[in-house]
């Protein structure tokens, strides 16, 4: 192709190319007839990625140009009339018009956009049906785009960290640089789910992120908030909008291209985005690392040019509960049973436990209910403790010959790969809600359970599973999030019916001990830095982010009592940690009492110390509502230190002393834990905090005693993130989207001549930590201010409270005034009170 002008046959189409000297890239010398042979040499792995999608084309006829002088780009949708007729294409109707997209479905569409000096192709996560008619999306897309002063390395680490949570969800990310800055990430969906309800879940993901990790990501889009962060922008999911395609050129000055790459390249310092060179020598020496993305999308090819209305419909098909099932599955081309459109009612109780080696190994549970298999993937597998709280993804029912399914799924068919049977049985049915099953398994005594096995299937509050009413509604979230819950056995009466056995195997309100021997009250800590240890002879633990709490355990009343730092009982919150304390202590038989110290945090989905999630736990005080809490915010009890043993009090110990009498007197027992002490190393302790995304670490003299109630220099606390708590002393109304709702929180700090102003805050809340907010402070409006020092320009539109309500924010610096420099908000602390409140 050195000629200006070509005549080619590609597929039968004689394509007249033009120009083919010209250069598109002037910096590279990359001519249009580079273009043409880039996008031929790679149109097997590229049209897999856009077939059957409205393509959506960015043009620069007379090139890119330079950064100086750059080239006019044209940007298009429709087709113009001159268009080939042999071209696929689709109709599409928008709000006020249609667009005529054309389907690049071959070498030969692809060509002749090169020709026309499309550079780069755009697709919406959607492909159309065999009709015309757009389906549902088949993936999941996030773009990681870096802002000022971060790049590619960040935009990794962000990747690393969604996919951990799409784990959790039972998908599997594949990454691509974008060939402009940053990276996109892909997860393959089934067609369930609306474009609405995947872009739902990928905003509550990319908030997720953010939540957890603010000083790297933003979800919002404002470029005032992007400045050294990651945006996760979660809105290429939405119907109407495009992702540039995989192994698509860019129309930069550099001829970059949309590369898939694996997670161990993503692992490398040396990671780069790669021009279109590059990329041909990669598909000579490797396959593509997002072809199981594209696996299956000519299971249902589209027709050639025309209008939609040309395909012909698909015969009526009355709704049952199996019509996603069938709808998913070709009965000539999958060994899967595939039945008759009518199900029969049934009454049986059957279940059935599946290993799936699909594209991840999932174990799938079946539980015959009104004529079907009621289903759902567990990504982790049966729990084995009741300690453990598992992910089941809620999916289509199945029929029930799926109970004796044991096969192999071709590839390129849903769900491809070996299925064996791991237990079946028959069970008993405890409880069947929308939102909660609780059944005992009676399984094979040599199969995967081992016998019988008490289960509790538990809808998350913020996931909507499939109706099992006569009325089969479908799920509007994407995920259909449930946790699995091993319980306790159930007990039966002589006459073999069941007792009213309490739900989620949360053990009754604990006996109260009696009252100790000596009374006890926390250590804290003193802020400080590295430099602030000075001498040698320190160790180091991990800064949990939780809420400190005492904990008075007898086992001789067998009874636990749980005190917070400012004296308030909690044990009625936390019945879920009574058990483990007990036989924590009980597993050395030398100790029959002990006062522990050490902190209650709750863990999320990725193994984490969650601050959040532990609010919603905070102050329950409903039976319901606590027993619910334990499953969906599961918390753990990490300690520290210990205080009395047998009666004896060891606070005049040093610390190694107590430490060491902590790690002999208590055995960690699922949801109690001792974490590892670091002895004289801090660079190790506080990379490793950084690692586990914690705060920090507590560095505590190793010959200090414990100091009760007091401040000391004994135990530093040294943060990756400045931390404060404060005072609300009022609030000040919102603009815009928050318009007549609270716009700002007004902070204070107490001293000894008031409440000392030291700024507002106004992100970092949900629409639920809006609405609590409002609830709580309507209740204290006064007319005065409760702040000593607040200057008028901070007072407009203020509205008053009483000081009463402990927070806690997070922060940038100090200001030279004394005012937090970019605060965001952390929660209540119902734990504190005012007094207890000092500038850390």
């Amino acid at each position: 192709m050195n000629a200006s002008s070509q005549v080619v046959s590609i597929e039968g189409h004689r394509i007249t190319l033009t120009h083919l000297d010209k250069v598109l890239y002037p910096k590279t010398g990359t001519t249009k007839a580079d273009v043409l042979a880039y996008y031929a040499a790679s149109a097997d792995v590229l049209i897999g990625h856009a077939a059957n999608r409205p393509a959506t084309r960015k043009r620069w006829v007379h090139g890119v140009g330079t950064s100086e002088n750059p080239g006019a780009m044209f940007f298009q949708k429709n087709l113009e009339p001159s268009t080939p007729s042999w071209v696929k294409r689709r109709e599409l109707q928008h709000k006020d018009h249609v667009n005529i997209y054309p389907l690049v479905n071959d070498l030969a569409t692809l060509t002749w956009l090169g020709q026309m000096s499309t550079l780069e192709i755009h697709v919406p996560q959607w492909q159309f049906g065999r009709t015309g008619t757009p389906r549902n999306p088949d993936r999941l897309v996030l773009d990681l785009d870096p802002g000022p002063g971060v790049g590619l390395l960040e935009c990794a680490e962000v990747a690393r960290l969604a996919r951990a949570i799409l784990h959790d969800m039972g998908l599997e990310p594949m990454p691509v640089t974008s060939g402009s800055k940053g990276i996109h990430l892909y997860a393959a969906l089934d067609l369930s789910y609306s474009s609405d309800q995947v872009s739902a879940v990928a905003h509550e993901l990319a908030r997720a992120l953010e939540a957890d990790h603010r000083d790297l990501v933003v979800s919002d889009t404002k470029k005032s908030l992007r400045l050294g962060k990651v945006l996760v922008d979660w809105s290429q999911n939405n119907a109407a909008k495009t992702t540039i395609t995989p192994y698509s050129l860019r129309g930069l000055s550099h001829p970059m291209v949309a590369t898939p790459r694996t997670w161990k390249e993503l692992a490398s310092t040396d990671l780069e985005q790669l021009d279109y060179k590059q990329v041909l020598a990669r598909l000579k020496r490797r396959e593509d690392p997002l072809a199981q993305l594209t696996a299956g999308f000519f299971e249902h090819p589209v027709g050639d040019a025309g209008p939609a209305s040309t395909g012909s419909a698909p015969a009526h098909v009355t709704p049952d509960r199996l019509t996603v099932y069938r709808g998913k599955r070709d009965g000539a081309k999958t060994p899967e049973p595939v039945p008759a459109v009518s199900v029969a009612a049934s009454a049986g109780s059957s279940f059935v436990i599946q290993e799936h080696h699909a594209r991840s190994l999932h174990w799938d549970l079946r539980l015959e209910h009104d004529g079907v298999l009621v289903s759902w993937a567990l990504p982790r597998g049966v729990p084995v403790t009741s300690a453990q709280n598992r992910l089941a993804v809620h999916v289509e029912d199945h029929p029930l010959e799926y109970g004796d399914f044991e096969g192999s799924i071709p590839i390129g068919e849903y769900g491809a790969g070996d299925v064996s049977i791991w237990d079946h049985g028959e069970y008993e049915l405890e409880k069947w809600r929308d939102d909660e099953v609780i059944v005992t398994l009676h399984g094979e005594p040599d199969a995967g359970l081992g016998g019988t096995a008490r289960f509790a299937l538990l809808r998350t509050s913020d996931s909507h599973s499939h109706s099992h009413s006569h009325s089969h509604s479908h799920s509007s979230k994407v995920t259909n999030n449930w946790l699995i819950h091993r319980m306790k056995p159930n007990i039966s009466t002589s006459g073999g019916s069941r007792t009213n056995a309490r739900p989620h195997s949360i053990p009754a309100a604990p006996m109260t001990p009696a009252p100790p021997k000596h009374a006890y009250s926390p250590m804290l800590a003193a802020a400080g830095s590295e430099a602030s240890l000075g001498d040698e002879g320190w160790a180091f633990e991990m800064k949990w982010d939780g809420m400190r709490a005492l904990a008075y355990v007898s086992l001789r009343d067998q009874a636990v009592r749980l005190v917070t730092r400012n004296g308030h009982d909690v044990t009625a919150s936390y019945p879920d940690l009574v058990a483990d304390l007990l036989a924590a202590v009980a597993a050395r038989s030398e100790t029959d009492s002990a006062v522990l110290d050490g902190e209650i945090v709750a863990v999320n989905k990725r193994g984490r110390p969650d601050f959040g999630l532990l609010q919603t736990r905070m102050k329950l005080t409903e039976a319901r509502e606590i027993a619910s809490a334990a499953t969906t915010a599961p918390v753990q009890f990490l300690l520290f230190d210990l205080l009395e043993e047998n009666g004896h009090p060891l606070t005049d110990l040093t610390y190694s002393t107590r430490r060491d009498r902590l790690e002999s007197a208590v055995t960690a027992t699922g949801s109690t834990q001792v974490p590892p002490r670091f002895e004289g190393d801090f660079s190790e302790a506080f990379h490793t905090s950084r690692q586990l995304g914690l705060e920090g670490v507590m560095a505590k003299r190793l010959d200090g005693r414990y100091a009760m109630g007091r401040r000391s220099h004994d135990w530093v606390k040294i943060k990756h993130y400045r931390n404060q708590e404060v005072v609300v002393g009022g609030w000040r109304p919102g603009r815009g989207n928050r318009s007549g709702a609270i716009g700002s929180l007004l902070l204070g700090v107490p001293t000894d001549t008031g409440l000392r102003y030291v700024g507002r805050v106004g992100t970092g809340f949900g629409e639920r930590d809006l609405t609590d907010i409002r609830s709580r402070l309507t209740g204290l409006v006064q007319k005065t201010t409760p702040f000593s020092d607040i200057l008028p320009t901070d007072t407009h539109g203020a509205v008053w409270v009483r000081p009463t309500l402990v927070a806690e924010v997070e922060f940038a610096e100090w200001t030279a005034t004394a005012r937090l420099r970019q605060p965001s908000w952390r929660g209540w602390r119902p734990d504190k009170t005012p007094g207890d409140i000092t500038i850390e």
